[in-house]
């Protein structure tokens, strides 16, 4: 990857679902996530389609380019809409296919939108990179964008270690991107593992959002705030409450006239304090809050899982 990479983008990749629903797979791994359906999967599909549906409608009103591929009705795949997982597009033409922890997850992975970007949207794509395989076939999972918040400018890849999240298969991303990795433990308030970074803690070109609470390490916290430190970001602290609330599961993007939008949702919104929302708005020319619910309370991701970001450059005319 190149010293070029830009920290944000206008192009987003988003998939419609076919049949959203509580994935019984992932449920041991991710405390954000209901552990009961309190509703028939028919009402949870149609409330998560039409919580979909508004969010695409807000980013293309703010100016953000936003491509929609809808899920395949076979296989069953009740995560499709967190995309970001599986796959990762960056600005030297790589594609980036990711290991998955769930079998259900692994069935996501879809070559033809990756075609589609190519040959229908104009996007240069040079090479297809599977670190899924062999990585899966020895139980080492790193699930994109949810186990790595990436500093672009930087070049430095911030990962939480959990069961989504192995060390060997982070190695090998490292050595593949060329970014520098630093590793620690969050630990929810219940002492469990946090299973993706991407909850914890948000980048933006000038700011960092983060639950320095959950790196009960002190040595590891410590490390965290020098690097964020280093890199100049102002950083927003967030507690336990806040981060349960998704707080730390936002995405800055730029909009068709290079503004900075921070994509958020409702409930995040919600729960932070007025100095907060001052910082962010300090940085960025709009905030967007995104009510989805549904899709957070049985899918147990939020705004920025559902965004999988597309850096490939577009082909020469």
């Amino acid at each position: 990857m190149t010293s070029l990479q830009r920290h944000t983008t206008n192009h987003i990749l988003m998939i419609r679902p076919y049949r959203f629903d509580l994935n019984e797979e992932t449920m041991a791994s991710n405390a954000f996530q209901q552990q009961n359906r309190e509703e028939s999967t028919e009402e949870i599909q149609q409330k998560a389609l039409e919580e979909f549906d508004r969010f695409v409608g807000q980013l293309r009103n703010i100016g953000i380019e936003v491509i929609v591929i809808e899920d395949h009705p076979k296989p069953f795949t009740p995560d499709a809409v967190f995309p970001n997982n599986w796959i990762s597009f960056h600005n030297d033409g790589r594609v980036i296919v990711y290991p998955m922890q769930a079998p259900s997850r692994r069935a996501e992975r879809r070559m033809d939108i990756v075609v589609d970007l190519k040959t229908k949207h104009g996007f240069q794509v040079n090479d297809v990179v599977d670190i899924a395989t062999n990585n899966e076939r020895d139980a080492l999972y790193l699930e994109g964008t949810g186990s790595l918040v990436l500093d672009h400018i930087e070049k430095i890849a911030y990962a939480c270690l959990s069961p989504r999240t192995h060390t060997k298969a982070l190695a090998q991303w490292s050595d593949l991107s060329g970014y520098r990795t630093v590793n620690f433990v969050a630990l929810d308030q219940n002492k469990q593992q946090i299973y993706h970074t991407n909850v914890l803690m948000c980048l933006g070109i000038d700011f960092a959002i983060i639950c320095l609470d959950a790196i009960s390490n002190s040595v590891e916290r410590e490390m965290v705030v020098r690097e964020l430190a280093i890199s100049g970001r102002e950083i927003v602290t967030l507690t336990f409450d806040q981060m349960n609330a998704f707080a730390g599961n936002m995405l800055q993007v730029d909009n068709n006239k290079g503004q900075q939008v921070l994509i958020l949702s409702q409930a995040s919104y919600d729960v932070l304090r007025p100095e907060q929302i001052a910082i962010l708005q300090k940085f960025n020319d709009h905030l967007l809050p995104i009510s989805i619910p549904t899709i957070e309370k049985y899918g147990g991701g939020s705004v920025r899982c559902m965004m999988a970001e597309i850096f490939l450059p577009l082909q020469e005319a």
